[in-house]
């Protein structure tokens, strides 16, 4: 199943500027599934999926619990193999 979204790569100081977070809560969030884990871009770079990060960003603002966070963000990693 394609989908018609738009793939922007955004590097981690980019993101954790956006966020308005410490690397140390970044990182935090992301093994606690509240934020998407990066993708692989090379052998030592890593970036992140703009849409996830915005999707992540929306559901904050509409005040959803971390539960519902974590939910939002396995789907958005399960979606990667299906864009595929």
């Amino acid at each position: 199943m394609k989908t018609n979204i738009q793939l922007i790569i955004n590097r981690k100081p980019e993101v954790i500027k956006r966020l308005g977070i410490s690397k140390a809560t970044f990182h935090t969030r992301i093994n606690q599934n509240l934020l998407p884990p990066p993708i692989s871009l090379g052998e030592r770079a890593r970036g992140y999926l703009q849409h996830e990060i915005d999707a992540v960003i929306a559901a904050m603002v509409a005040g959803k619990s971390n539960e519902e966070v974590k939910l939002l963000v396995s789907d958005l990693v399960a979606q990667r193999k299906l864009a595929a």
